[in-house]
């Protein structure tokens, strides 16, 4: 059921359809590699769809290869961002300001990457918390069943692309 969901909002994501090769479902976490660029990823939609929603969220960890990309954070918001406010990811205890355009967030850099991908490993729940343009308060919960080994599983198809 969890892959009925997963799959639509493929659609949104970048570059052609065609050239995405599936490669498994780990709890709530599908993994994908798209051919050219070379890229592997995790990818999960948060746990409860909201009707107020402008976009179709999600939260992707990505390998870059040809980058020399080992895993990079990257979440679409589900509504526009007003600007000058902080987007906030929680894994447990752990809290990560990440920089934020409108409609997506990420890691600040490549130690906040693998900082966020540790405490996936062990956290069962992360939120991401922004505010609207409208100045409401929003947050996505995702679950992190699978996550680790969706992660591990992106990180060993790009390894053999190489």
């Amino acid at each position: 059921m969890r892959t009925l969901l997963i799959l639509p909002f493929l659609l949104f994501a970048s570059g052609p359809l065609a050239a995405r090769d599936p490669l498994g479902v780990f709890g709530a976490w599908g993994v994908f590699r798209d051919a050219a660029p070379t890229r592997c990823f995790a990818i999960a939609e948060p746990d409860v769809r909201h009707d107020e929603q402008d976009r179709r969220p999600f939260v992707a960890l990505a390998s870059w290869p040809g980058r020399k990309v080992g895993i990079q954070f990257h979440a679409r918001l589900r509504k526009d961002r007003a600007r000058g406010t902080p987007t906030i990811l929680s894994v447990g205890t752990a809290k990560f300001p990440l920089v934020a355009g409108r409609a997506d967030a990420w890691a600040r850099d490549g130690r906040i990457d693998a900082a966020i991908v540790r405490a996936m490993r062990s956290g069962q729940w992360m939120r991401i918390t922004a505010r609207s343009i409208n100045g409401e308060s929003f947050s996505d919960i995702y679950a992190l069943r699978g996550a680790a080994t969706a992660i591990d599983a992106a990180l060993i198809a790009c390894a053999r692309r190489r």
